[in-house]
């Protein structure tokens, strides 16, 4: 598996992005358990000084300056948000869960706990972005919503896109409920079986196939999958659904290299 470490942090990489970028295990950071260690959330009980140090350490592992971080406050949605500038500190968080940027000096950063990390890059116009992809998200289509945008603002062709697929639940540790089951068939029609395996009679949510059809969907045919389930390996990664809620995020980042 392309891992690597630098100074105890873990971190994942894809063979096909070819711009500096990083999903993190849990391995390296400051945080106690249960959010041990590398814990980049805010919002789930680590004092937040901590969180910022993991933060700083997830930087400098990738030599990424702290300052050109642009994040958002992700709330399962298909809103996208195009990164001019890295974010003022001093602002409120943006709502949304897909990110963007053409520019070098942005690092973009997002926090995950089982929802899919999809990282894209487009090396003809020099675009990379990240979306966080729950089953919510998916179903939202964060995937074309991603592309579409890409296209719209920087004139990208899915064809020349790269995506990739993260670390995330496996659709073995996924059972869902017939609500979920229902949307999954208005999403994907004819289709959606592939996306609904069963096992002992209960009803999984491939997260991995469904992203990977929307991507496909959309135009995109270059396509890398990590295939780790965070539920499987929580040894490595923080999984919300494993750990029953009492867990940290860990994170992602993606940016361009510098001119």
């Amino acid at each position: 598996m392309p891992f690597t470490q630098h100074n105890g942090l873990r971190y994942f990489q894809f063979d096909s992005l070819h711009v500096r970028h990083a999903v993190f295990t849990r391995h390296g950071g400051v945080s106690p358990e249960p959010w041990a260690s590398l814990n980049v959330g805010g919002t789930v009980g680590d004092v937040i000084e901590r969180v910022r140090s993991n933060r700083l350490l997830s930087f400098e592992a990738l030599g990424c300056d702290p300052r050109s971080i642009f994040d958002v406050w992700q709330v399962h949605s298909a809103d996208v948000i195009c990164a001019d500038a890295p974010r003022n500190f001093d602002e409120p968080y943006q709502k949304a869960d897909i990110i963007l940027t053409d520019d070098p000096d942005v690092t973009l950063f997002m926090r995950f706990a089982d929802c899919v990390p999809i990282l894209v890059h487009d090396p003809v116009k020099s675009v990379v972005g990240i979306a966080h992809a729950g089953w919510m998200g998916t179903l939202r289509d964060v995937a074309g919503a991603m592309l579409d945008a890409m296209r719209a603002r920087y004139g990208s062709h899915p064809k020349d896109v790269i995506a990739c697929i993260g670390p995330s639940i496996g659709p073995d540790h996924y059972e869902v409920g017939e609500d979920v089951v229902a949307r999954v068939g208005q999403t994907f029609g004819n289709d959606s079986s592939l996306m609904l395996p069963r096992q002992d009679g209960r009803v999984h949510f491939d997260l991995w196939k469904a992203n990977q059809y929307l991507l496909e969907r959309a135009g995109v045919n270059r396509i890398e999958l990590a295939a780790i389930c965070t539920a499987c390996h929580t040894d490595d990664w923080f999984s919300h659904r494993a750990e029953k809620g009492k867990t940290g995020r860990f994170g992602a980042l993606i940016s361009l290299l510098s001119r």
